[in-house]
Formats: structure tokens, C-alpha cells, sequence
């Protein structure tokens, strides 16, 4: 099981009242959130191995060179000298060391990579793995990785973590009408405004699953660009043929990668924490609660 752990403290953030603090009064409602969704994945779903999974660099240079308004958005207007700093809201960003704290004395594997993003370590470890592989995240473009041949599946929530909906090749091709493979040219045919993605004007989700259904793929949408004799209508090679410029980096922004140099670590899901002394400092500091209680009896199941 790996976690796009931003996605999910971001989701219990905002699930969560700030009026769950810590005894000094301190904001703990994404770290005690947070740790409520694992010890519900862990009851329900008995992973072998678990990695949260982490964000070294949420708005990688070498995807911005490529396309300048990727996540130009939510860059704070006020920035330090070096990577740009994400707007994250104030009682949110000092939870996620304590998130960090607490995964670490527990023993849950973390996973991150300098230059890189989430979605690639995922990507990466997902590559590597040698048995079935559930995704948790509320991010859609990690459904590119969805491969039923391989027994990766993402599970994305609806409603908390009491509601999860399984994508497999099945319920992809029922809701956007591609599989995992065709997802990520899906997303970059219709663009992403939540990433800052503009896609092809004129060509929505509908049309984009249309186009490859009909033509395989990016590669192959090109080549009917290219061919009079192709099916695609004169809007629609307009269109692609004006987007080329765009189309020719958009690959490599969009599509998650899989070779990212990663330490090997012991994923291993533990059945009891790694360092239960500092877990009790953090546990009392931080007046985790129940929450963490919940999780500590999920983990021997």
C-alpha cells in the first residue's frame, strides 16, 4: 500500500476541525486525521508493506521548464530564494513535521526523493513491485498507473477513508472510458486547471477518450494529424496541430516516473512502534489521543 501522504493530510485537514488541538492549544486535526485514515486502511484492507510516500519537491524545475504554469497557481506570492513554497494554510504547515515525527517513531516506512514529487516515488515503487499494489490518493493523475495485469489499483476517497472507490481497468473504463495506460494522455489532451494545465482547446474528456479509442494513444492522434484521409474532423486537426509545442513536452510533465533513485528501505507494515518512548513523548505533546490508540490495535491485526 503506498500513500500519497500530502493528499490525504491536505483531505483530513479540511475534514477535520482545527478545534482538535494539542493540550497547549496547537492545531493537531490533519496529524490526528491523518493517522484515523491509516488505522482505517490497515483494518480494512491488512497491507503486508506500506510506504507513506512523500513530497521532496512539489513543483520540480524540471517539469516547470517544460511547461512554465504548472502549479503557477498555487506558488505563495512571497518566496524565499530556492524552490518555490506551496500555499499551504498556517495551522496546516507545522503539522506535517509532527506528521513526519510520529510516522518515523511508529516504524511506517517514509519514501522521498529530492527534484521529485509524490506521484514519482509511487510511480517508481509500483514499478519495482513484484506483487499487487494499492494506491491511496485523492489525486487523479495516479490512475495512469492502474494495471490489471499487475494487480495495481487505486483506491480513492469519496467520502474519508470510509469510502473508497476501487479503480481498477474496469471502473477507468467506465467513468473516462481509457485504462490506466491511456490515462495520462487523457489528462493532458483535456488539461488540469488544479495543475495548470491547458490541454487542447476545444478537446474535452469526451472527445479525448474518443480520440484514443480510435487512434491508440498520443503517437498515433499525431500521425492522423498528419494523414488527410484520417477520421479526425477539421476543428480537431486544427486544434492538435496548433497544441504541437504543447503536446511535445506534455508527455513528460504528465506521466509519472518510474525510475526515480530510491533508498532501499523495510516497508514492512510493524506490529508495534519502532521507538515506543519517543512515540509516548510524541503521543503526550501532541495529545494524539484515540487516534493514534486506533491505529497501535490496527497494526497487530
Amino acid at each position: 500500500m503506498l500513500l500519497d501522504t500530502a493528499s490525504l493530510y491536505f483531505r483530513a485537514y479540511f475534514g477535520v476541525p482545527e478545534s482538535v488541538t494539542a493540550p497547549d492549544g496547537t492545531p493537531v486535526n490533519a496529524v490526528r486525521g491523518l493517522l484515523d485514515f491509516i488505522a482505517r486502511l490497515v483494518h480494512d484492507h491488512r497491507p503486508d508493506a506500506l510506504v507513506a510516500c512523500m513530497d521532496a519537491d512539489w513543483r520540480p524545475a524540471w517539469r516547470v521548464e517544460l511547461i512554465p504554469s504548472y502549479k503557477a497557481h498555487r506558488v505563495a506570492e512571497e518566496t524565499p530564494e530556492g524552490p518555490d513554497a506551496e500555499v499551504v494554510p498556517d495551522t496546516l504547515a507545522p503539522q506535517v513535521p509532527v506528521i513526519e515525527e510520529v510516522l518515523d517513531a511508529l516504524g511506517i516506512a517514509r519514501a522521498e526523493a529530492a527534484g521529485y514529487e509524490a506521484d514519482d516515488v509511487i510511480g517508481t515503487l509500483t514499478h519495482r513491485a513484484d506483487g499487487p499494489v494499492d494506491i491511496v490518493t485523492g489525486d487523479r493523475d495516479l490512475f495512469q498507473l492502474v494495471d490489471d495485469a499487475r494487480g495495481v489499483r487505486v483506491l480513492y476517497p469519496v467520502k474519508g477513508m470510509g469510502t473508497l472507490a476501487a479503480f481498477d481497468g474496469a471502473a477507468l473504463r467506465a467513468k473516462y472510458g481509457v485504462d490506466g495506460a491511456g490515462y495520462a494522455d487523457l489528462a493532458l489532451l483535456r488539461g488540469d486547471p488544479s495543475d495548470g494545465l491547458p490541454g487542447v482547446a476545444g478537446i474535452g474528456e469526451k472527445t479525448a477518450a474518443k480520440l484514443i479509442a480510435a487512434y491508440g494513444g498520443l503517437p498515433g492522434i499525431l500521425a492522423a494529424v498528419e494523414d488527410p484521409r484520417s477520421g479526425l474532423t477539421p476543428a480537431q486537426r486544427r486544434r492538435l496541430a496548433e497544441a504541437r509545442p504543447y503536446l511535445a513536452v506534455a508527455p513528460t510533465v504528465v506521466r509519472v516516473a518510474d525510475d526515480v533513485p530510491l533508498a532501499g528501505q523495510d516497508a514492512t507494515l510493524p506490529r508495534a512502534p519502532k521507538d515506543p518512548r519517543r512515540l509516548a513523548e510524541l503521543a503526550g505533546r501532541w495529545g494524539l489521543g484515540g487516534s493514534l490508540q486506533r491505529l497501535l490495535a490496527a497494526l497487530p491485526r
